[in-house]
């Protein structure tokens, strides 16, 4: 096997990324960033993670509601995350660059553009957000409604994994 080819660890990944930046980068002075996938599951951190190594998903949201139950900080302009497929790999690095707390009903055409997913229009995205975050909210205890807040945050892919299979929950 190339060495190209194989799946880098967490770290490896990240000391291939910082590797790559030019000594003076402030970048390399970074910590290790957190490493999670897209979605509730494998097969949906596969499908997403594609969209976004491939760079046509360029947004995500969270549930507000969410974040805020589970004690984690929301995302912020310059936070670097290590994105992974539904096995854990590594796919890519990116960083986010714009956050924006807005109710679930007032999330516009271009948003869910960019957010990359099915057909690409705000008919799309609605119907599928919302059967999401219905389940969401349900973990929650709580009951979705048009009003509920999301946080909408725009991305950029800072770095790649070289020849890697992006889909590999299937056998």
């Amino acid at each position: 096997m190339d060495p190209a080819d194989r799946t880098l660890s967490i770290d490896e990944f990240w000391r291939s990324f910082l590797g790559s930046l030019p000594g003076d980068d402030p970048a390399r002075q970074r910590g290790l960033p957190p490493g999670w996938g897209f979605g509730n599951g494998p097969e949906m951190a596969d499908e997403l993670g594609s969209l976004v190594y491939e760079g046509v998903k360029t947004a995500t949201c969270s549930s507000l509601w969410e974040i805020e139950h589970d004690g984690d900080p929301a995302p912020q302009p310059g936070d670097l995350s290590i994105i992974l497929n539904g096995r854990g790999d590594p796919i890519c690095i990116i960083e986010t660059t714009e956050v924006e707390i807005k109710p679930f009903d007032t999330v516009d055409a271009g948003f869910a553009f960019d957010e990359g997913e099915g057909d690409r229009s705000l008919a799309y995205w609605r119907a599928a957000h919302w059967r999401f975050f219905s389940r969401t909210c349900a973990a929650l205890g709580r009951a979705p409604d048009p009003r509920m807040p999301l946080v909408c945050e725009r991305f950029r892919v800072l770095w790649r994994a070289r020849a890697l299979a992006l889909h590999t929950t299937e056998p």
